[in-house]
């Protein structure tokens, strides 16, 4: 599961990251990339954390299905969020073909989708 300091929870930060970032689409879901944006609400001089929201809206399925389809994508990004620069916003938004995907598909949509907006891969 993806540690709760790594969680994006501020419409703000997912408007950020929406409006301002990159983004990567694949069959399952769409990535949204802000990279190194730093963070006006944490306090310190640390380096700001890389953090990631999911939307995953009913067209993907009724209840149990998001649910399932959220803590799968939490727990794929626990592993791939150090891959980012600090202080990234990260936004993973489910299509409704998310919902009848298994895990192993929703890893390699979101690994294509990270390699295009990490390795700057051609569309």
């Amino acid at each position: 599961m993806l540690p709760t300091e790594y969680r994006l929870r501020r419409r703000e930060d997912f408007a950020t990251a929406v409006r301002r970032g990159r983004r990567a689409g694949r069959p399952a879901l769409v990535v949204h990339l802000r990279s190194g944006a730093t963070d006006p609400h944490a306090p310190g001089e640390s380096a700001p954390l890389t953090r990631a929201g999911f939307v995953v809206s009913k067209a993907v399925g009724g209840a149990v299905v998001r649910n399932k389809v959220k803590r799968r994508l939490r727990h794929l990004m626990r592993d791939r969020i150090d891959l980012f620069p600090p202080g990234s916003l990260v936004v993973v938004r489910a299509l409704p073909g998310a919902g009848d995907a298994d895990h192993a598909q929703l890893a390699r949509d979101l690994d294509a989708a990270l390699k295009r907006l990490l390795g700057g891969g051609a569309r």
